[in-house]
């Protein structure tokens, strides 16, 4: 009996052991599976136009424009032409357009003596778009004076809290609009639950935003991609690379999830000719830095020094034009603390980020930039004071670690990658292979 036992035993650790094996081995092959489709990208490329949406905000825009009448002062005109601006800028990154926008409102608000509630809180709005996070708290204290409905003090409130670090008031002004069938409160209550760090709520309130956005593809556009990204920080980039596809055929203009998916092309697929032909199709068809910066990451990644300096110092040309403002600082920090050491130029940067806002994350750009400047003492001062203990994304994280390793505090170091390393997506790949070196993976 003990005989038969025995081999039944060892005729199941066999069929284990080979049900283990085909187990591995499709697991493998699922994590080596190419994502990206190439037939989509391809159509995506070839057969390209404008979308509706861009095409009837460019007839609206003139339209508007010409009804201007530069001797009177305006208001109804002059704003739908601001928004239709915007709009511009929002599709196709010009800068320029923004720019005009604000001019146009800034026209309006000195038209009519400051006293138009809804045309400071445009101005506000746009403040945030340009990391202007001061003066938007100023236009919003304006137009809160004027006189706004409950609904869009307290949105704009939590939009202006949330960056400012001010999270306890952003919490209560995310709880005075609690709405789940509203698309305004989901949006914004992704955001704080990714905060918080709970990532699948996050996930499931921006989907949820999208859901309710009913009509309003632009809407819809935006969180679905929004959702997107968030599945690339959770590492389900199946899932992100649906979404991306779901925002493009929506929206064909939608370059920021033609970026989403040559990051998963680089990063997963580890098809570095698909994503740097991504990314420059977005360059040639989006006026912002950002394909730019791309194309700086996949140079690295293909270890390709000379198109990796070209890409960088293009990159850095561009988003240094004093119309972005500090839109691109985070950017031009991970440069000046890499491919193009500028510590100085670092440390002033991050430091002109905390005039901005002081948030952990920001602490964090600044104890880097320091460390990178030799300023190690000062460095681990601000680390301690303002960052130790708190929420950091994947790339403070990264940062945070390496400060540690140059201060041979190797035990934080360790506990930092492997923080970081959770979220390994979203870093550049340089970035992970320096991880795993250090955590022996």
């Amino acid at each position: 009996m003990q005989i038969l036992v025995f081999y039944v035993n060892t005729k199941l650790k066999k069929i284990f052991h080979s049900l283990l094996l085909l187990y591995l081995l499709s697991s493998c092959n699922h994590q080596n599976k190419k994502i990206v489709s190439e037939d989509f990208v391809d159509s995506l490329i070839n057969h390209y136009s404008p979308s509706p949406l861009g095409i009837a905000n460019e007839k609206e825009k003139q339209f508007w424009k010409s009804r201007i009448d530069p001797k009177l002062a305006g208001y109804v005109n002059e704003s739908r032409y601001a928004g239709c601006l915007s709009i511009n800028f929002h599709l196709y990154g010009d800068i320029d357009s923004l720019k005009k926008s604000d001019s146009v409102l800034e026209k309006i608000n000195n038209d009519f003596n400051h006293k138009e509630a809804s045309t400071n809180l445009a101005l506000a709005t746009h403040c945030v778009t340009e990391h202007r996070f001061m003066q938007a708290d100023s236009f919003l204290q304006k137009a809160k004076e004027l006189g706004l409905r409950p609904y869009e003090s307290n949105a704009s409130s939590f939009d202006i809290d949330f960056e400012l670090g001010r999270f306890e008031n952003a919490k209560i002004s995310l709880k005075a609009i609690e709405n789940p069938n509203d698309y305004g409160y989901c949006f914004r209550k992704s955001k704080m639950e990714h905060l918080n760090g709970m990532l699948d709520s996050s996930i499931h309130s921006m989907l949820l935003a999208a859901s309710v956005a009913g009509d309003n593809n632009y809407l819809k556009d935006i969180a679905l991609a929004n959702a997107a990204d968030l599945c690339i920080h959770s590492g389900d980039l199946q899932k992100a690379n649906d979404l991306y596809m779901q925002c493009i055929r929506m929206n064909s203009d939608d370059f920021h999830s033609m970026i989403g998916l040559g990051w998963i092309a680089l990063v997963h697929d580890g098809n570095d000719s698909l994503a740097k032909r991504i990314f420059q199709f977005v360059l040639s068809k989006n006026k912002l830095p950002d394909a730019f910066f791309k194309l700086t990451q996949a140079s690295g990644n293909m270890h390709d020094t000379a198109l990796l300096a070209k890409y960088a110092r293009a990159f850095e040309e561009k988003a240094t034009d004093n119309r972005y403002g500090r839109m691109y600082n985070k950017y031009l920090l991970q440069l000046y603390t890499s491919v193009l050491p500028k510590p100085a130029k670092a440390e002033m940067i991050s430091k002109d980020e905390l005039n901005n806002r002081a948030t952990p994350q920001t602490y964090a750009w600044y104890a880097w930039a320091l460390f990178c400047n030799n300023k190690k003492e000062e460095a681990y001062k601000i680390f301690e004071g303002h960052v130790s203990g708190k929420p950091l994304e994947g790339l403070e994280l990264y940062w945070m670690g390496m400060m540690m390793d140059g201060l041979d505090k190797k035990y934080n170091a360790i506990e930092f990658f492997k923080a970081a390393y959770k979220n390994k997506y979203d870093l550049d790949p340089s970035y992970v292979k320096v991880i795993e070196k250090r955590l022996d993976l």
